[in-house]
């Protein structure tokens, strides 16, 4: 059985920064992309950034420049480094891996909340 189990998240003042981690363990074979989503209240779940296995990466316009994903291969996790947070931000984020298992398919975190406000 495969989990992905995320940390980091809370409550941020605008301009700062928050990293959020996530690790896959279990019956591994291997981890193709893995990225992380978010859901803000009311909204659709959008990709906020993706990265292959290869560290090719992906960022939705809105957090280029600001946010910075990166894995670590070894350790089948992947990080979000998130700085010059905004309101707008806000939102519950969810970590996903591409897992090659006995079940292949695409697994998420728990989700973990993040809150920017004053």
């Amino acid at each position: 059985q495969v989990q992905l189990v995320e940390s980091g998240g809370g409550l941020v003042q605008p301009g700062g920064s928050l990293g959020l981690s996530c690790s896959a363990s279990g019956s591994i074979f291997r981890v193709n992309d893995m990225g992380w989503y978010r859901q803000a209240a009311g909204k659709e779940r959008e990709l906020v950034a993706s990265i292959s296995s290869g560290r090719a990466t992906n960022y939705v316009d809105s957090v280029k420049g600001r946010f910075t994903i990166s894995r670590d291969n070894a350790k089948n996790t992947v990080a979000l480094q998130m700085n010059s947070l905004k309101p707008e931000d806000t939102a519950v984020y969810f970590c996903y891996g591409d897992i090659v298992t006995y079940a292949n398919g695409r697994y998420w975190g728990q989700g973990t909340q993040v809150t920017v406000a004053s």
